[in-house]
């Protein structure tokens, strides 16, 4: 059985009715928290990277 165009946008517009959507204030509240675990990552890897180079700089002698 195959639905039509009809009956789809009206299971469509059903489903959405269901949907519970965020409030303004949770909708920034979790951009908030995205930004920020964005930057600590970004921080982490930048740390990381440094603390890498040496590294190999140190061992092969690199630099100097």
């Amino acid at each position: 059985m195959k639905p039509n165009a009809v009956e789809f946008i009206q299971e469509v517009r059903q489903e959405l009715a269901r949907v519970t959507w965020p409030t303004r204030k949770e909708t920034l509240v979790t951009t908030a928290l995205v930004f920020a675990m964005v930057f600590i990552a970004a921080a982490f890897f930048f740390v990381t990277d440094q603390a890498l180079s040496y590294g190999v700089r140190l061992v092969f002698g690199l630099g100097q």
